[in-house]
C-alpha cells in the first residue's frame, strides 16, 4: 500500500508543487546542447565498437550500426542470432573476451542485472581486464542503484561508462527511430551520441548516471499506462458488444492517436501477439518503475495496477506475448465479474 502523506490517513489539499527529489540520487547535471554533442571526440574509423546482446532489441540496433559502416564485433549467447550481423559485415566473436579485446567502445544490451554481471564477470579479475581502457555503454534497462554501482566498478578498473537506455520497441529499433537518453562525462556522452545516431530519431543528454535511467522510468510510466489503458478501452468495447474495428478507426483518427496506439490497435485487430515489447519485459519494467517510485515517495497508482495485471499475464503463461496482449487479463477479469458488479 502506498504510504499516506499525513497523519489523518490522506494527502489533503495542500496544493503541492515540485519539491526536493528523494529516492534515486541524481548528481549535479551537466547539460549539453545538441551542437555540443557533436564536438570533441568523434566516431572516426579508428574507433572499434563491440556489441554484446542480440535479443529482440539488440539485434536490430546492432544491425543498424553495421549498415552505417561502423567497425563492429558482436557476440550473443545464442550464436545463431549473430548470423544476420555476419552477413551485414560485422565480425562475430566466439566469446565476450574477444569482443572487448578487439574494441575501444563496447555496447551492452542484456536483459537484466544478473545477465550483465555474469557476462562481464563482475566480482572477478576478468571484469577489470575486460573494461580497463575501454568505454562501456550500458543500454539495457536496469535499476538506478545497479547502474551507479556498475559505473563505480568500471571506473575503479580504469574504464569509462555511459548510461544509454532507449525508448522504443522492436519496430522503432528496426527503423532507427529510437529515442536515446545519455548520462555520463561530457566527452564520453559526445562520443556515444555520435555512435548511436544510426539507431535514434532523437538523442537527449540527461546529465550524470543514473539520470538517463530515471528519465526512462518516467517515460515508461506514460508508455505502460497508455498501452494498458488502450487494452482496457478495447476490452470495454468488446464487453459492450461494440464493433472494435470501428473503435480502432475512431481512435486512429482522433487527437490521442500515436505511432504506438495505431500499431497496438492493428495488432489487436489482426490477433497478432508477436512481441515488439513482450509482457515479461514490461513486467520487469513495471517493477523497476514502482520500486523507484517507492524509493522517491512518488505516488504511482496506475503503475501499481499495471504491474498487477502484467504479473497475472505472466502467471498465465503469456509472458512472451506483445504487451497489448494484456487485454487477455482484462477479459479474464471481466468474466469473473457478473453484470452489475464492478472489477477492481
Amino acid at each position: 500500500m502506498p504510504a499516506s502523506d499525513g497523519g489523518d490517513g490522506g494527502v489533503g489539499c495542500r496544493g503541492l508543487r515540485g519539491g526536493p527529489a528523494r529516492g534515486i540520487r541524481l548528481r549535479r547535471r551537466r547539460w549539453f546542447t545538441r551542437e555540443g554533442m557533436s564536438e570533441g571526440i568523434g566516431m572516426s574509423g579508428a574507433q572499434r565498437v563491440g556489441f554484446v546482446g542480440l535479443g529482440v532489441m539488440g539485434q536490430p540496433m546492432a544491425m543498424n550500426l553495421a549498415r552505417a559502416g561502423v567497425s563492429l564485433t558482436v557476440w550473443n549467447r545464442t550464436a545463431v542470432r549473430a548470423e544476420p550481423l555476419r552477413r551485414a559485415g560485422a565480425a562475430v566473436a566466439g566469446t565476450v573476451d574477444e569482443v572487448f579485446a578487439g574494441s575501444d567502445v563496447v555496447v551492452v544490451m542484456l536483459f537484466d542485472e544478473r545477465a550483465t554481471d555474469e557476462v562481464l564477470g563482475r566480482g572477478t579479475s576478468r571484469f577489470a581486464d575486460l573494461v580497463r581502457g575501454r568505454l562501456l555503454v550500458q543500454m539495457g534497462t536496469v535499476s538506478a542503484d545497479y547502474s551507479i554501482s556498475l559505473e563505480r566498478d568500471v571506473e575503479a578498473a580504469g574504464g569509462r561508462f555511459v548510461e544509454a537506455p532507449v525508448s522504443g520497441s522492436r519496430g522503432p529499433a528496426e527503423q532507427g527511430a529510437l529515442v536515446g537518453m545519455l548520462a555520463g562525462q561530457p566527452a564520453d556522452v559526445a562520443l556515444v551520441a555520435e555512435l548511436i545516431r544510426p539507431l535514434c530519431a532523437e538523442i537527449v543528454p540527461c546529465g550524470l548516471p543514473p539520470a538517463a535511467l530515471a528519465m526512462k522510468f518516467s517515460v515508461n510510466v506514460f508508455l505502460i499506462t497508455m498501452v494498458t489503458g488502450l487494452a482496457e478501452s478495447y476490452n470495454f468495447a468488446e464487453q459492450h458488444g461494440l464493433d472494435t474495428a470501428a473503435l480502432a478507426r475512431i481512435l486512429d483518427a482522433g487527437p490521442m492517436a500515436s505511432f504506438v496506439s495505431r500499431g497496438k490497435l492493428d495488432k489487436l485487430q489482426r490477433d497478432d501477439l508477436a512481441p515488439h515489447a513482450a509482457i515479461s519485459d514490461v513486467l520487469k519494467n513495471c517493477r523497476l518503475v514502482t520500486s523507484a517510485a517507492r524509493s522517491a515517495g512518488a505516488a504511482a497508482p496506475l503503475m501499481d495496477a499495471s504491474e498487477e495485471l502484467y504479473r497475472e499475464a505472466v502467471e498465465c503463461g503469456e509472458g512472451g506475448d506483445d504487451m497489448i496482449g494484456i487485454v487477455a487479463s482484462l477479459r479474464r477479469r471481466s468474466m469473473s465479474h457478473p453484470s452489475g458488479s464492478s472489477s477492481r
